[in-house]
């Protein structure tokens, strides 16, 4: 309680402050006045506002037990309970005050409103003339205005003060001292809010008159007027009374003119002074101690990449055979090294959006003998007639080398198509987790180790990877109900095509085959830079803040130019169009050499999109 005292007291004074300090003289009355109600409320409810800033303090591990030693004694220390009759004493004060003020506060609110119904009523514009006995002056109580009965009469009271009081009426000056009287009864203790209240009801005050002298535009005969009729007459407690302080302030105001620029900068100085207010009060720093690691120092720095791999193998048994140099493992994914997890297990699937079979190759798929699979099956033009292109929600692609096909799959491409069901249960969200609970894998060499041998043997893995030294490895055979969670995703290849090419009659070598690696002119730094300055992601890609790669190959000809330029996975929305668009205007690079004689390299790389 004593935090929200202070805390609140304080804000209450830095507001109240600038205001008279730096808005008061200005001429934005309508602004001033919901900045000194809004400035109240803030202080009222920044007591309550807290922002926790958690900062870690590094403590050594504790490896020995700490003892603390207590004093021997067969005494015993008697607790006695006592009862402190202050905050007693102060709490009845309080409420007692409270109800007498509360008491008071209602009885003139009925004071005034059954003066309103015993009286006469004229009605006047959008307000009632309620008219009285007593000599009084115009004074205002939420839609009523109170004048003398006689003066009414007698036509003594000026247009210049029916304008004044009905501004009062229009913009309800009156709810905002009864909210003001509202707190000061609760907080009567508070002085602050004393000065709230006469602020605020000069500030009516200045606004009743600015209306008046617009509306009339006759500044000195309104001002002789209010001193004419000010002095000496009784201000009424919670109406807004015209005669209320007639002072200097308010016959300048009258006459003084502020420029927005000036007006805009003071408003806008009002953020430093909130902001200061909520560092002060509402900001705690949270120290929180941070144990010194004690693991292995290779596991205490956790990449980005480190975790997505943790999430997507996270309960997954890992049966490992590296044929290469006899390793064997057999663990929960969780007990496997750092260094084990980088090394066997680098790959994790993208996510995979939705992409939309174009409506030209949907259409030759029905007619032409095509290398088509819906969900993974083969399937005829006859069978793709039963289906529309909207039953699909994505596609993929590959080229095949020659080398690789076969009679019954002749052709150079081969599609798979996925429905909207078979997508959303095995394909939308493939890349969060792995798909069954145990994974076994082969690492092998591919010219020691052919598939087939491998998988005679009574191993029957999940996945055969082939490595070659210094190079990435890559998927050569995924087992079907693997390859279900795993469909269009291949490890992230650096060098080399997703096969391995054979030679063959266009005389192309693999990049493993060259003695010297085909390079871009002026680095592999400044292609990449070429790249993300040239390539322009698609519309769909950003408005859709999609992330993703897009993975290409190409022949790197003994000049140096690129051709044979294909896109072996994309996007969709035109990602691998805009892809093979920039590699077919890149710059020249350095060719791949056998003991420095030219040749023609295959090469591919992945081009990685991100859409803020």
């Amino acid at each position: 309680m004593i935090d929200f005292l202070i805390t609140s007291t304080i804000s209450l004074i830095v507001f109240l402050g600038f205001y008279h300090l730096v808005l008061e003289r200005e001429k934005m009355h309508q602004f001033n006045r919901f900045y000194l109600l809004f400035s109240i409320v803030i202080s009222l409810v920044i007591p309550f506002i807290t922002f926790e800033i958690i900062k870690e303090i590094p403590v050594a591990a504790i490896t020995e037990p700490i003892y603390m030693p207590f004093p021997m004694s067969d005494e015993t220390i008697p607790v006695i309970e006592t009862i402190d009759y202050t905050p007693i004493v102060l709490w009845s004060l309080y409420a007692v005050t409270t109800l007498f003020l509360g008491i008071r506060f209602g009885k003139n609110i009925c004071k005034l409103t059954s003066k309103s119904s015993s009286n006469p009523i004229v009605k006047y514009k959008n307000a009632k003339l309620v008219l009285v006995d007593e000599k009084t002056l115009p004074h205002t109580f939420l839609n009523s205005i109170f004048i003398n009965f006689d003066d009414y009469n007698q036509r003594n009271i000026e247009d210049e003060l029916y304008t004044h009081e009905l501004v009062h009426v229009t913009q309800k000056h009156t709810l905002d001292i009864l909210f003001v009287e509202f707190l000061k009864t609760v907080f009567w203790f508070n002085p602050v809010l004393y000065f709230y209240k006469k602020a605020i009801q000069l500030n009516h005050e200045f606004l009743a008159d600015e209306q008046v002298v617009e509306s009339y535009n006759d500044v000195p005969f309104y001002q002789s007027l209010l001193l004419q009729k000010g002095n000496g007459n009784q201000t009424i407690y919670l109406a807004s009374n015209l005669n209320y302080l007639v002072t200097k302030k308010r016959l300048i105001m009258m006459t003084k003119n502020t420029s927005r620029s000036i007006a805009f900068l003071k408003k806008i100085a009002i953020t430093p002074i909130l902001v200061a207010l909520i560092y002060f009060f509402c900001i705690e720093i949270v120290a929180q101690e941070k144990a010194l690691p004690t693991t292995n120092k290779t596991e205490k720095n956790l990449t980005s990449e480190d975790k997505i791999r943790d999430r997507y193998y996270s309960n997954v048994r890992i049966i490992l055979k590296d044929v290469r140099n006899g390793i064997t493992i057999d663990k929960m994914y969780e007990e496997l090294t750092l260094e084990e997890k980088r090394s066997y297990l680098s790959w994790v699937p993208d996510m995979i959006i939705s992409k939309e079979v174009p409506e030209p190759l949907f259409q030759k798929m029905k007619t032409k003998n095509m290398a088509v699979w819906i969900n993974g099956k083969t399937s005829s033009a006859a069978e793709i007639q039963k289906y529309k292109r909207t039953d699909f929600s994505h596609y993929t692609y590959s080229f095949v080398h020659k080398n690789a096909r076969s009679k019954r799959f002749p052709q150079e491409y081969q599609y798979t198509l996925y429905t909207k069901k078979y997508f959303d249960e095995n394909l939308k969200n493939s890349h969060l987790h792995f798909g069954n609970d145990t994974l076994k894998m082969v690492i092998s060499n591919y010219k020691k180790n052919k598939v087939d041998e491998i998988l005679s043997k009574t191993t029957k893995p999940d996945t055969i990877v082939w490595q070659t030294k210094g190079k990435e490895g890559y998927n050569l055979y995924i087992k079907d109900t693997v390859r279900k969670k795993q469909i269009a995703q291949k490890p992230k290849p650096m060098y080399g095509s997703e096969v391995k090419p054979q030679k063959d009659s266009t005389d192309v070598k693999s990049v493993a085959e060259v003695t010297e690696k085909p390079e871009f002119e002026l680095g592999l730094e400044a292609f990449y830079k070429y790249i993300g300055t040239n390539y322009k992601i698609p519309e769909e890609v950003t408005k859709n803040k999609l992330k993703g790669r897009v993975f290409a190959s190409f022949i790197v000809e003994k000049d140096g130019s690129l051709s044979n330029i294909k896109i072996l996975r994309d996007m969709g929305y035109g990602t691998g169009e805009e892809a093979e668009r920039v590699l077919k205007n890149s710059p020249k690079w350095k060719p791949g050499k056998i003991h420095g004689k030219p040749v023609r390299t295959m090469y591919s790389l992945p081009i990685s999109i991100k859409s803020e």
